[in-house]
């Protein structure tokens, strides 16, 4: 039997920010039942995505712990800074240009979402599509249209 093959999916976010695409896609991640984990690179954006998932939506939140809290193992959603995986997710979100897990064959799925505005991130998500691609893993690049749904363009 062969090593596992991770769908790892590229989200260029041109139209929305990551404050609006998250949310979404962690959602839609639950509605399928699955766990998820969601890494950032920097202290900052960990502790603003921690705010913001309670507080996005007037008509809902995300219920989330990060993986320093006790009972990290039982949140549906794990935010990090570091590859850990407390909750056994079954999808894991990086944002910032974080860095692929050394298990990523451990997920169903892994999204990487980037900044199509910056340079940077633009390098960086390309430097990750090589990586997943030489390490064997299923990949697919989605672009938001005008109106800012999106479309698998690779």
């Amino acid at each position: 039997m062969g090593a596992a093959v991770t769908e790892i999916l590229f989200y260029h976010m041109q139209r929305q920010p990551l404050e609006k695409v998250l949310p979404n896609l962690v959602e839609r991640s639950l509605d399928r039942g699955w766990q998820a984990a969601v890494q950032a690179a920097t202290e900052e954006r960990l502790q603003a995505l921690d705010d913001h998932l309670w507080t996005y939506s007037d008509e809902s939140f995300l219920p989330h712990g990060t993986d320093r809290e006790p009972d990290a193992g039982s949140q549906p959603v794990v935010l990090t800074l570091r590859d850990v995986n407390p909750n056994a997710a079954s999808i894991r979100f990086l944002v910032e240009g974080a860095d692929l897990p050394p298990d990523a064959d451990a997920y169903e799925r892994i999204c990487i979402l980037f900044d199509g505005t910056d340079q940077d991130a633009l390098l960086r998500a390309r430097e990750q599509w090589k990586q997943a691609k030489e390490a064997g893993h299923t990949v697919a690049y989605w672009q938001q249209d005008d109106s800012g749904r999106w479309n698998k363009k690779a």
